[in-house]
């Protein structure tokens, strides 16, 4: 399964910190956009949701 990803619309618009993201699913994925092919961190949205509003 190929995923679509998309940049955040948090990350600067000169190519420098940019984080990528997918999701199927209950999952959401985020690549470092500089490196397409390296790590991808996983994490159920329900999760990520809690560990956001956890730290506002």
């Amino acid at each position: 399964m190929e995923l679509k990803w998309r940049k955040s619309s948090q990350s600067l618009s000169n190519g420098g910190e940019c984080v990528e993201l997918a999701s199927f699913q209950e999952i959401l994925a985020v690549r470092d956009s500089k490196d397409p092919q390296g790590a991808i961190l996983l994490a159920a949205r329900a999760d990520l949701r809690k560990a956001i509003h956890r730290k506002l």
